[in-house]
Order: C-alpha cells, then structure tokens, then sequence
C-alpha cells in the first residue's frame, strides 16, 4: 500500500541516525548507521566487535533495515506516512515497543505483534490523525527517559522532522496539498530506550556466585563430599542466572510500557 515511501524513509532514516558513534552515556553503544552492536551480532556476525560496526558499509545497513525493521514492521502494508512514523520509531526505540504503541492508538488489543488485525486497523483509520498521536506519545516517552538531559534535544527536533515528514505523506498518497511543510532530516542519533542498570545486574548476579563460590570453599574446608560441593556451585549459577534473567526482563517491561 505504501511501498513507495521506502526510498524516502530510508533515506531520511540514515541522514538522522549518522555515522559511525560510540557515545558513553548511549544504551546502544558502537553503533554505525543506526545499527547498534547488538544488533549487527544477533542478525549478520555473533562474534561481532566495534571495529566491524565501524567498517560496516551503507548497504550493508540498508539491507539490515528493510529486512529486519521495516518488514518486520509491515511497512509496506501501512498507510503512507504511518509507515516512516512506527519504522523510526522502531529504529530509535525498538521493534517491540513500536508496534505496541500503534496499537495503543488505535485502541485495539495490545499484543506487541505486527499482525494482520493490526496492520486492517491501521488502514481502516485517518493517516494524520495517527501520525500525530504517535508522535505524541513518542515524545512523552523520550522526555521520560534518564538520558533526556543528553540526547534530548536532537531527539526533540528528530520527532518533529518525523511528524512533518509522515504528515507530507499521508497528504500526497491523499492526493493533498500538504498542510505542513516538510522538514529536512538532519542527524540525531542515539537510542531513544530504557537504558538497563547493567551495574545492578552483574552485582546481583556476581554476589550471587560470589556466595556460593564462598559457601562451596567452606564447604570443602569442613570435609564435605564433592557431590555436596557441587550442588552449592550449581545453586549459585542458578541464582545468577535467574537474577540475570530478572533483570531482562525488568528492562523489557520497562521498556514496553506505555508513556
């Protein structure tokens, strides 16, 4: 339905995002085009390290974005300019909170899938009208992030280019004159999500082997068995790990939540 506004998403999506950034107070670390480290292991190299994000080419990121944000977005199926609106979205703050925000708007069930309800009630509704509150509700959620004070400003003017730009489409694929003028993107980076408290984490998880390896060692000191030792270990990882594992989960809900 929207097919054609790749080009011109794609497009400004990459003039926003920039080049190659590895700023410290950034939850998306070395990132190059947009795509961060975690990223570029989980869809092209596991083993990926800054160097390879920072030798990345521009097709290379290309092609990661059509496959992975925007089809997975169905960006094709959208209305013109709510299209460009949930893929930066999902590009800035991630594919699970997007299609989750979309469906807020539109008053459906929250199910955080890009499914087929979805994409039928995102057509069935007046383009502008979820452009606005999209963006809207994108705004809250920036503001409401700890990394505001830092990226706040460029994400500010970010949303705005956005908004006029999807408001343009969804007026031309409308066969109107636009009512606002287009924006020229210009370069902001940094990702717009919750960053996760990474020193809480690995502190619960290390205390957590940190005890059983001190429990396992008294353990062997008072002449315990080897099969008493290792339950003790074995407990320890399966504490950390469900502490990990807690964790993850906790920034994901976090994530997700509404504004």
């Amino acid at each position: 339905m929207s097919a054609d506004c790749y080009a011109e998403s794609i497009r400004r999506l990459l003039k926003s995002e920039g080049g190659y950034v590895n700023h410290p107070s950034d939850p998306g670390g070395p990132t190059n085009f947009g795509i961060t480290l975690g990223d570029y292991r989980k869809y092209v190299k596991a083993d990926a390290s800054a160097a390879d994000i920072r030798a990345m080419e521009i097709d290379e990121a290309k092609a990661i974005y059509r496959a992975k944000y925007w089809g997975a977005m169905r960006g094709d199926e959208l209305p013109a300019g709510v299209d460009y609106c949930v893929f930066d979205y999902a590009v800035n703050s991630g594919t699970g909170r997007a299609p989750k925000v979309l469906q807020r708007v539109l008053g459906i069930p929250v199910t955080g899938r890009m499914d087929g309800a979805t994409v039928t009630a995102a057509r069935g509704r007046e383009a502008r009208a979820l452009v606005q509150a999209i963006c809207d509700e994108r705004m809250r959620f920036l503001q409401a992030l700890k990394t505001w004070p830092v990226f706040g400003k460029g994400w500010s003017r970010r949303v705005g280019e956005v908004r006029a730009a999807a408001l343009a489409m969804a007026d031309k694929a409308a066969g109107r004159a636009p009512i606002r003028q287009d924006a020229p993107a210009t370069c902001a980076p940094g990702k717009g999500v919750v960053p996760v408290n990474d020193a809480a984490r690995k502190g619960t998880a290390g205390g957590a082997i940190a005890t059983g390896g001190a429990a396992a060692q008294q353990s062997a000191a008072s002449g315990a068995d080897w099969i008493a030792i290792a339950l003790i270990v074995v407990s320890a990882l399966a504490i950390a790990a469900a502490a990990w594992a807690f964790w993850r989960w906790r920034q994901k809900r976090q994530q997700e939540a509404p504004a």
